[in-house]
């Protein structure tokens, strides 16, 4: 006797599926964020419009600037780990994704609340005088 799955067995195995396939991490995937509209030597901010124990996201370039320590200048991707939503908060001393809570340490980009597991990428910048930019 050969079992025939009912269309509801059918629907409920597909959904479950496509919903465990959407809840990987973002990147998981082998691809890159290269594709931001962040170009090496763009000027970003100056150093006093980033304050000190906090930062300050530039979405447009896909990148967070943080002062953990004055005069210490940091940039990390502005692309949350977990499932790719740009970054909306900076601090008490991390950073904040909107879409599902998680929070990155302003000094080293590490995870300071899951549920990313890895940490913001680090960017590089230049800190020159009084300006920051895209190295």
């Amino acid at each position: 006797m050969t079992h025939v799955p009912t269309r509801r067995t059918v629907l409920l195995t597909t959904g479950a599926a496509a919903l465990a396939a959407g809840c990987g991490e973002y990147g998981s995937g082998g691809g890159s964020d290269s594709g931001s509209s962040a170009a090496a030597g763009q000027e970003l901010a100056r150093t006093d419009e980033i304050p000190v124990g906090g930062g300050r996201i530039f979405a447009a370039e896909k990148v967070v600037v943080t002062q953990p320590e004055q005069g210490e200048f940091k940039a990390f991707s502005a692309i949350c780990t977990h499932q790719g939503c740009t970054v909306d908060t900076v601090s008490e001393g991390t950073i904040g994704c909107p879409c599902h809570g998680s929070r990155f340490r302003i000094t080293d980009g590490s995870v300071a609340r899951p549920p990313a597991t890895r940490p913001l990428p680090e960017k590089e910048i230049t800190v020159e005088g009084d300006r920051i930019s895209l190295a």
